[in-house]
């Protein structure tokens, strides 16, 4: 698989030409930051998207705020970017300039991802052409990791589990919830900023973000409820899940384990058991070759024995963005292959008293699987 951003980038321009697309406009951060190396960390929320136009024929054009031009220049392997700034047409102006320029064909969006105000504002610059979803394209060549994207997230993975383990070090009779979280966040910032070098990694923060996925006590029933001012107290489980706040380089990973404070009561255990065990047959079942569905299958077998329907997916993929193609769930006929990198999850909710679960990251191999957040699997009494 291509290493750098500019190989990525030449791989799609020749997808372009095969697909006879005049050119590819990309509106998604993530994208961006995949094929340009370049992330604005104030854009389309702020009505101030970044897109990158990738032709057919001539070389890449990043359209930037003028505030962040200097640093996309220092960030980017890309020499045409071309600054706009706030008031008049903006962005819209030097856009219709490089569209009017383009030889005839189709333009092609993410149209899963794009922004309405960034679609909105291309359909009548078009003056007639198609517009057609270049997002499948993208997501085939997401799918494989090279061998820089594996380091750089299994880095990923020594912060989720310095996360971690600074999360566990806080659980006990009487301790907040919000307290766990900050000390995961800490505990993280930590261990990436031990990771970066100054000057080279300048325009890569370590600060971990985002509010935590915490829930104790009867709320683990609920799967994305955040840390509050709860205390524990003791038989609590404590459900700890860093999706969406792991992140290093950009890259992003998925991460869950649940522990116990003090004890842990029978069906509890039970639960939890059979959470694990759904995990661990998913993850015996990955190889080159097998349908995602198929290792979806694989923890659904073990949620009916034990008398259980499943939740939600088995597993999503993971990359530079919190959600890839493909899924580990029904009716997804994706075949793994090496190189594809997954979060893989056990999970039962008995509604309004209890929710057992586990989640890890994870590479495929040629052989079946690398853990990506190598963390004990077990059930974990605390306090």
């Amino acid at each position: 698989m291509p290493d750098t951003q500019k190989d990525r980038t030449n791989a799609l321009h020749v997808r372009l030409a095969e697909t006879q697309l005049a050119a590819a406009i990309i509106s998604d951060p993530d994208t961006v930051a995949y094929y340009a190396g370049y992330w604005n960390y104030l854009g389309i929320e702020f009505g101030r998207p970044t897109l990158l136009i990738v032709t057919a024929e001539a070389a890449p054009i990043l359209l930037t705020p003028l505030m962040e031009s200097d640093m996309c220049a220092r960030m980017t392997w890309i020499g045409d970017i071309r600054p706009w700034t706030d008031g008049g047409t903006e962005w819209r102006g030097p856009l219709a300039d490089i569209l009017a320029q383009l030889p005839a064909g189709p333009i092609g969006i993410e149209a899963r991802t794009i922004p309405s105000l960034v679609r909105n504002a291309i359909e009548p610059l078009l003056g007639g052409r198609a517009m057609t979803d270049v997002g499948p394209i993208i997501a085939r060549q997401r799918m494989i990791k090279s061998a820089d994207e594996i380091l750089t997230m299994r880095q990923a993975g020594q912060v989720a589990i310095a996360m971690m383990d600074g999360a566990r070090l806080m659980i006990h009779e009487g301790a907040p919830e919000f307290e766990i979280t900050l000390a995961a966040m800490v505990a993280g910032t930590r261990e990436a900023a031990s990771l970066l070098r100054d000057p080279e990694d300048r325009f890569v923060s370590p600060i971990i973000q985002n509010v935590q996925i915490l829930q104790s006590g009867t709320d683990t029933c609920m799967v994305h409820r955040r840390a509050s001012t709860r205390r524990l107290a003791k038989g609590d489980p404590v459900y700890l899940c860093f999706c969406g706040m792991v992140s290093f380089r950009g890259y992003k990973l998925g991460f869950d384990r649940e522990f116990f404070v003090g004890e842990v009561s029978a069906e509890q255990a039970r639960v939890q058991g059979v959470a694990i065990a759904a995990q661990k047959a998913a993850l015996s079942s990955i190889r080159p070759g097998i349908t995602c569905e198929e290792v979806n299958a694989a923890a659904e077998v073990v949620y009916a024995e034990a008398g259980f329907a499943p939740g939600y997916r088995t597993g999503r993929s993971v990359g530079m963005s919190l959600l890839e193609a493909p899924e580990l769930k029904r009716g997804e006929t994706t075949p793994l292959q090496a190189g594809m990198t997954f979060a893989v999850d056990g999970g039962i909710t008995l509604a309004g008293t209890f929710g057992g679960r586990i989640g890890d990251s994870i590479v495929v191999t040629e052989t079946g699987f690398d853990y990506l957040t190598p963390y004990p699997n077990e059930i974990t009494v605390l306090g």
